[in-house]
């Protein structure tokens, strides 16, 4: 069942979302829902042509830091010096180039402008985060998510240099700041760093 949102501040039992993860439809992009969305492991994902849709994932593809796989030549990459990388230094930049980056096989982007802007106002208040990659002075990569205690969610990531979103999500695993980096959907690049797949009562013990 499909759950309607209306201007309460209240999401149904994650428990309760489809086999895809979809749980409701509508309410808003508020720093409130938001922040209440993302403490019970519920995220917003939709394109400009649907209303707002959210999601509750059953199982989460996951890395937890300390298990991180890294690569000799990734390795030899992180001590070339190729890449600059920073904390929470251009935000706005990072979530454009993600908005904006070119991914085969998809048309247009889910991080339209609502959200592109709600998830601007989650950074001035502390609770989304970016990392940037730098190539002589020019952004090359980087990512940017929500933090819930120990727990980074990742929302994107884009590159414009090989190895340049990697190693943001490298760098962001050895500050050794989170548990867990919630990377929401897998795929083979993700598999390669060493993630995983929990259950969602698992994850939401991460989240508390």
């Amino acid at each position: 069942m499909i759950f309607q949102l209306d201007e309460r501040l209240v999401f149904p039992d994650p428990a309760l979302a489809e086999a895809d993860g979809l749980l409701a439809v509508g309410g808003d992009l508020s720093v409130e829902r938001l922040n209440l969305a993302y403490a019970n492991g519920i995220f917003p994902w939709y394109s400009n042509k649907n209303p707002i849709l959210w999601y509750a994932l059953h199982e989460r593809c996951v890395i937890f830091p300390d298990r991180l796989k890294v690569s000799k030549s990734m390795r030899q990459v992180l001590r070339s010096g190729k890449f600059t990388v920073t904390f929470d230094q251009d935000f706005a930049a990072v979530i454009a180039a993600c908005a904006s980056i070119f991914r085969e096989g998809q048309q247009g982007t889910w991080i339209t402008k609502d959200m592109q802007k709600a998830y601007l106002e989650l950074h001035r208040q502390g609770k989304a985060h970016s990392v940037e990659v730098w190539q002589q002075n020019e952004l090359v990569g980087g990512l940017y998510g929500v933090a819930v205690n120990r727990v980074f969610c990742g929302e994107s990531m884009f590159s414009k240099a090989s190895n340049a979103s990697k190693t943001a999500l490298v760098t962001l695993c050895q500050q050794k700041q989170y548990e867990l980096i919630d990377c929401q959907i897998q795929n083979e690049h993700l598999e390669s760093l060493g993630a995983v797949m929990i259950g969602r009562e698992e994850y939401l013990k991460y989240l508390a």
